[in-house]
């Protein structure tokens, strides 16, 4: 009995979709297989991602997507979570930059900062022109910001700042840093220009993970802002937590691509690749790998679908994306493991996707809220008990 042409797709969810949607699906995905895909493993090898290529991604539309005004495109939550979706389908590092620009960096300028800032800052980092980054995470004090210690006084109108900032995704190529600081007034938003005195960077080596992504520390020592670089609309840890929210919620839609990408590599292989006398394809266990590996991706999937939906309603809520966050994640690295068996020892080296793409979901299994903040956070929206502290 002849078995009908391989897919990756056997529910056709990608169906669902508005034909904006798969335009920008074939958009993104084109870039992606021109002018990633052919230098990506040479980038996750020399431990570097062009600034270039996260300019070009202005040119096609892609930062801030989902904001609207100031150069923005204006796109819909699932045309944005498909965009990330391709970018990771390439490389985390790929999403990770884009998504800190859009989310963590021109978010909460366009949500929270005055029309000036909104004027200055937007329409440049929307054209890729301009970079930002994100400070929140300290050396000390990564899933308990509120602990941070880097603070922010008053001096007559302007503002004095000095801390230390870590694991900054753009930070030492990023015109712009959107830096979180305790103050007398609780926590607030500051745009710290690059250049500004006193503020330094220096990037972190030595990765294993997100290989191809700039990630540096900041470090503020006694830098002066005047009083219009703080974010006037938000005041506490809401700002910055929103911010996370936006992030996460295309890092549920990002894993799904490396999830993709792994899933369709293993197949090639495992289609073209003879033991025995016939493809290890052939073989029940190799299926049998190959069919749960999909079926993890579709829930992936199908639940990121459902969560652009809520999006769409104005109705989603943070748990939710942490349900879509920790799941993915976890389901995506899964797969990328599995991906690695069936490719066998050529499965280690970067000639293939596999590798790759797990040792980034390492990262994004960590980054912006462990999987065991996530799993509390989930766990007292069912009974009410924080189990933080």
């Amino acid at each position: 009995m002849s078995s009908p042409a391989p897919s990756t797709d056997l529910l056709n969810i990608d169906d669902q979709l508005s034909s904006e949607e798969r335009l920008i699906r074939d958009t993104v995905r084109e870039f992606g297989a021109d002018q990633v895909m052919p230098y990506i493993a040479d980038w996750f090898e020399a431990g570097t991602l062009p600034r270039e290529v996260i300019t070009e991604l202005g040119k096609l539309g892609v930062l801030g997507m989902h904001l609207t005004g100031y150069g923005c495109a204006g796109t819909g939550p699932i045309a944005y979570g498909v965009a990330c979706r391709e970018l990771e389908a390439c490389d985390s590092g790929l999403r990770s930059a884009a998504s800190v620009q859009g989310s963590l960096a021109m978010f909460p300028i366009w949500k929270y900062g005055s029309e000036e800032q909104k004027n200055e800052w937007l329409p440049r980092m929307a054209a890729g022109e301009a970079l930002g980054c994100f400070g929140l995470t300290e050396p000390d004090h990564g899933s308990d910001p509120g602990g941070m210690r880097t603070f922010a006084r008053r001096d007559g109108s302007d503002w004095v700042i000095s801390g230390t900032k870590m694991w900054i995704t753009n930070g030492s190529i990023a015109d712009i840093a959107v830096v979180w600081a305790n103050t007398d007034e609780g926590i607030r938003g500051f745009l710290v220009p690059r250049g500004t005195a006193g503020f330094t960077t220096s990037d972190i080596h030595k990765k294993l993970s997100l290989r191809a992504s700039v990630t540096s520390e900041l470090h503020l020592d006694g830098v002066r802002l005047p009083a219009d670089a703080m974010l006037p609309g938000v005041s506490g840890l809401k700002g910055p937590l929103s911010c996370l929210t936006e992030a996460r919620y295309g890092i549920a839609w990002g894993v799904t691509g490396a999830a993709r990408a792994c899933l369709e590599s293993a197949i090639e292989y495992a289609t073209t690749r003879e033991q025995f006398g016939k493809p290890i394809g052939g073989f029940q266990l190799t299926q049998a790998k190959l069919a749960w590996m999909a079926a993890e991706l579709y829930r992936s999937q199908l639940l990121v679908l459902h969560l652009g939906r809520l999006k769409e309603a104005g109705s989603i809520t943070p748990v939710q994306v942490s349900i879509a966050k920790m799941t993915n994640v976890r389901a995506a690295i899964d797969i990328a493991r599995e991906a690695r068996t069936i490719l066998g020892a050529s499965g280690v080296t970067l000639e293939y996707s596999p590798i790759r793409h797990a040792n980034n979901l390492e990262a994004v299994l960590t980054y912006e809220g462990t999987e065991e903040i996530h799993t509390l956070a989930i766990g007292q929206a069912l009974t009410g008990i924080s189990a933080y502290r």
